[in-house]
C-alpha cells in the first residue's frame, strides 16, 4: 500500500489560553497543500521504517509513524507487523505539519489495510494522541479549529484565482520554545469570521501569533515574508510555529525571488479546495 501524505499551511493562529493540561487553546484554518510525503507499507517479519529523502532529526525509532502503529496494535491484535518507508519531500519543523500528516495517514492506511472497522471520529481522537496538529489531517479539508486543534469545522474557501509560493530558509523551530514564549490572549474577533472578508482584507486582520517572537529570533523569516510583499503578494504569513512563510499571489502574476539556493521553494496552482 502507498499513500501521498500532504503538508497544511495555518491561516492565522491565534492562541487564546493556557489550559489545565499543560497544552493551550488556539485558533487556526488549516488549509492542505498538494505537497506530499511518500508512505508505503509493506507487510514484513518485523515492524520498523526507513526514512529516505530529507532529514529528521531525532532517534528513527521515535517517528511518528511507528507511534501510530503502536497506538493501534495496542488495541487490535490482527494488526501484524508491517515494514514502512517514508520518503521526506517536505521540510521537518517548517509549521507545514508534514510529520504530523505521516503520523495520520499511517492511522488511515492502518485501518485500511487491515480492517478495523474505525470511523472517521474515532480516528481523530487517535490522531490527537499523536499531535496537535494530526486530527486535521484525518479530515484533510479547509477548517476552522479550536481547542488543541481537533475541534475542526470545514469550511468553504476558494483560492482557486490564486497560486501559492511556499518558503522555507530550513531553520528548525521548537513548538515548545514558541509556546512558551506566547501570553495567549483571547482575540476580539473570531477568525472563523475574518477568514470570509475578501482576500484583499487579510493583510490587516489575520496574524500569526507565534511570528513577533519567532521573527526576533530569527530576521531571515521576517525578510522571507517581506520579500514576498515585495514581489506582489496579496497575502502572506509564517505557517505554524515556522519557520516556513507562504504568500499568496494572483494566477496572472509571476513573482521572482533571490532567495539563497539552499532555501526550500515551491510554486503552487490552487485549485478551488473547498
Amino acid at each position: 500500500m502507498v499513500v501521498f501524505s500532504d503538508c497544511k499551511i495555518n491561516i492565522g493562529l491565534k492562541i487564546v489560553s493556557k489550559r489545565k493540561d499543560g497544552f493551550h487553546n488556539l485558533e487556526t484554518v488549516f488549509y492542505p497543500l498538494p505537497l506530499f510525503d511518500v508512505l508505503e507499507l509493506i507487510d514484513a517479519d518485523e515492524t520498523q521504517i526507513t526514512a529516505l529523502g530529507l532529514p529528521i532529526p531525532g532517534n528513527q525509532k521515535d517517528n511518528i509513524v511507528l507511534k501510530a502503529y503502536h497506538l493501534l496494535k495496542k488495541d487490535f491484535s490482527q494488526i501484524t507487523p508491517v515494514h514502512f518507508y517514508l520518503l521526506k519531500n517536505i521540510p521537518v519543523g517548517a509549521g507545514l505539519g508534514a510529520g504530523s500528516a505521516n503520523g495520520a495517514f499511517a492511522l488511515t492506511s492502518l485501518n485500511k489495510k487491515f480492517n478495523l472497522g474505525l470511523t472517521e471520529n474515532e480516528l481523530i481522537q487517535y490522531a490527537l494522541q499523536l499531535g496537535s496538529d494530526c486530527p486535521f489531517f484525518i479530515v484533510n479539508r479547509p477548517c476552522y479549529a479550536a481547542g488543541r486543534g481537533e475541534i475542526l469545522e470545514p469550511l468553504k474557501i476558494d483560492l482557486s484565482a490564486y497560486k501559492i509560493v511556499v518558503v522555507n530558509p530550513g531553520i528548525h523551530i521548537s513548538t515548545p520554545w514558541a509556546f512558551a514564549q506566547i501570553k495567549p490572549e483571547a482575540p476580539t474577533r473570531s477568525l472563523k469570521e475574518l477568514i470570509q472578508l475578501p482576500i484583499s482584507l487579510w493583510i490587516n486582520s489575520i496574524e500569526n501569533d507565534f511570528e513577533k517572537t519567532v521573527f526576533k529570533a530569527h530576521p531571515q523569516i521576517e525578510k522571507i515574508k517581506n520579500e514576498l510583499y515585495k514581489a506582489g503578494a496579496v497575502f502572506a504569513l509564517m505557517s505554524g510555529s515556522g519557520s516556513a512563510v507562504f504568500g499568496l499571489f494572483h494566477k496572472n502574476t509571476t513573482p521572482a525571488f533571490d532567495f539563497p539556493e539552499n532555501y526550500f521553494l515551491k510554486f503552487i496552482d490552487l485549485d478551488n479546495n473547498d
